[in-house]
């Protein structure tokens, strides 16, 4: 007991008893350390690796899918080729790597990763792995955002592409409603998405989202006057047929029976884009046809012009095949189309004029105007403008058409807009047999010149939209008033599509961002055809060959179809100012450089078909809405 005490009550060598005593806390502490830093750089660089791989999966997936339910087949190769670049099998001596996606009801893709971390000094202590796990989800969703669809309603619409069972027209109405339902399957909470439309021909049909003062209250038209003086007549009256229906037998619709590559033409200089031409021959017609009486002839009198019809109702019996050539693209189709006993009923008709004629004045007739909502449909005349010659150095406050974001200033008719009156329009000195040439003179005569603002070209398509939230059944209503009909002048369409669309313009109110909603803005321009203005036309700029405001007829420096296409450029390049995100598609066409250039890289596109339609608006939609990892 006398050693023991020495030994309780001698302090040497404590400090190294506490040494020993203290080391396998120390071990354990250390080692945890060093195991617990290896074990989060591997929990960060996994979690990175699964936000890339459900990432890329809902990349590839796409925005249809919530639409056709369609999952293309190498979504989760494609995540989990992502996850593997990003975690390498083995990095940070890691085992056992597992990677799993689900896709989810709402179309998100969820995945879970896991690992194991082997440990170093805490294996002294019975810990030999570290499980890490992590969880993480991507989802494709649209914020709020502005979508203009300026579209080209021209008559060429009503044709049908080859390969597709609906005319482009209806194929493009579809496409608009699978591009909505993709957009709206895909909308975040809380946001607003709005659409517009802006229906474009020869002419825009806007004046109801107009105000009362942004238009004015009267105008001035190329028109003409009775001056009360009759004069005799003095014309032989002509032959023409009308009322046209079958009656019986086949005509086969027209079908390609051969093809062949079409001509090219290069542009005269650098500012003229070519042309294709069919150039090649067709077999001969073997088409006949026989003439019979159905019944007996009547009379009718005519009120304008003032005449006696003589009308005499007969058969037509129509034998054997018709050829003709078209240009598709840059492809020429023969087609044929046969004829076996088909019988068409019809009037022969035989204008006798009245004995006298009214002496008319041609010249510009201004009238009261400001009755418009009412009298007209819809149409507008462009406000002022002038003959553009430099279009690198555009004077806007002379091409107030141009300037998309001008306010009308009431009372000042330069910058107002004007109603569209067509029956006011008569052509001098143009006649209907296509004899004349454009006099800005007045004229005296009883010759009838041609009344060029109820003709097709010169047609009001469907009424604009402003930008607004639309249901399904709000939609398909609006697109179910498209028609096909009138010719192609594209800078009408970019000019107004954007003024609907700024948010810096006649309807900022409506458009400007806010503190709460910023928006993006995208213009989706679509059309089936080149350029193809008529100058007889009455458009957004009177009749260009005689109200001249954009154009001179006797220049030789431009035609109207490189006025109407510099412009659009123009209007293309005030569009994008405003921040505005353009995608052009040619639709059974194809692109030109301008068209090109207006879109910028990546945003053109041609679809010579629907499903090629369908992918363009695809890919917009994917560019529009927003991949990102959700909390």
């Amino acid at each position: 007991m006398t050693g023991l005490g020495r030994l309780g009550r001698d302090q040497a060598g404590n400090v190294a008893v506490m040494m020993g005593a203290a080391l396998f806390p120390l071990l354990a502490l250390i080692g945890g350390g060093v195991d617990m830093g290896r074990g989060y750089l591997a929990q960060v660089q996994l979690q990175q690796a699964c936000d890339a791989g459900v990432l890329a999966a809902r990349q590839r997936l796409g925005a249809s899918a919530a639409v056709n339910g369609n999952i293309p087949d190498d979504v989760a190769t494609t995540g989990q080729r992502f996850f593997n670049i990003n975690f390498r099998d083995g990095i940070y001596a890691t085992q056992n790597r597992t990677f799993v996606m689900t896709l989810e009801s709402d179309y998100a893709i969820s995945g879970n990763a896991s690992v194991d971390v082997p440990t170093t000094l805490m294996r002294l202590f019975g810990q030999e792995n570290m499980d890490i796990g992590v969880s993480c989800e991507a989802i494709l969703n649209f914020g709020n955002l502005d979508v203009m669809m300026v579209v080209d309603t021209t008559g060429s619409m009503r044709h049908t592409n080859r390969g597709d069972s609906l005319s482009r027209l209806d194929s493009l109405k579809q496409t608009i409603r699978n591009f909505y339902a993709q957009v709206e399957a895909g909308k975040a909470p809380g946001t607003t998405i709005r659409y517009g439309f802006v229906p474009y021909a020869t002419n825009v049909n806007v004046g109801h989202l107009l105000q009362d003062d942004w238009v004015v209250d009267s105008w001035t038209f190329q028109g003409r006057e009775d001056t009360g003086v009759r004069r005799p007549n003095g014309e032989v009256g002509r032959i023409f047929t009308r009322n046209w229906s079958r009656i019986s037998g086949e005509r086969s619709a027209w079908s390609t029976i051969s093809t062949y590559a079409g001509t090219w033409h290069a542009g005269a200089s650098a500012d003229q884009s070519g042309y294709y031409s069919c150039d090649g021959s067709q077999p001969a017609n073997s088409y006949t046809y026989t003439d019979t009486d159905h019944g007996r002839g009547y009379t009718q009198q005519q009120a304008e012009p003032r005449a006696v019809l003589h009308i005499q109702p007969k058969f037509r019996t129509q034998n054997g095949t018709r050829y003709r050539t078209r240009l598709n693209g840059s492809i020429c189709e023969v087609q044929a189309s046969t004829d076996t006993n088909y019988v068409q009923s019809f009037e022969e008709v035989r204008e006798v004029p009245s004995f006298d004629r009214t002496m008319w004045l041609y010249t510009p007739v201004t009238r009261d105007v400001s009755n418009w909502r009412t009298e007209t449909e819809g149409c507008i005349e462009e406000r002022d403008t002038y003959r553009i010659s430099d279009y690198d150095n555009v004077d806007f406050t002379r091409a107030l058409d141009l300037d998309i974001d001008l306010v009308p200033t009431a009372g000042d008719a330069r910058t107002q807009w004007r109603p569209r009156y067509p029956e006011e329009i008569y052509v001098r000195r143009i006649e209907y047999d296509g004899n004349g040439d454009f006099d800005t003179r007045d004229h005296r005569t009883i010759a009838e010149y041609v009344d060029s603002g109820t003709w097709w070209f010169s047609d009001c398509p469907a009424p604009a939209r402003k930008l607004q939230p639309m249901t399904s059944s709000e939609l398909n209503a609006y697109l179910a008033t498209l028609t096909p009909y009138g010719a192609t002048y594209h800078d009408i369409g970019m000019i107004w599509g954007g003024r609907l669309l700024s948010p810096t313009g006649i309807f900022a109110g409506e458009n400007a961002d806010t503190v709460s909603a910023k928006r993006s803005r995208h213009m989706i321009w679509l059309t089936d055809g080149q350029t193809e203005p008529y100058d007889l036309a009455y458009g957004v700029y009177g009749v260009d060959g005689l109200d001249q405001r954009r154009w001179d007829p006797g220049s030789s420096g431009e035609t109207l179809s490189q006025v109407v296409e510099k412009r659009f450029g123009v209007a293309c390049e005030q569009v994008k100012n405003r921040n505005i995100t353009v995608w052009v598609i040619a639709f059974g066409t194809g692109l030109t450089d301008l068209m090109t250039q207006c879109a910028g890289p990546g945003r053109s596109f041609e679809a010579s078909n629907a499903e090629q339609l369908n992918d363009a608006f695809e890919t917009i939609a994917k560019a529009m809405s927003e991949l990102r990892i959700t909390d």
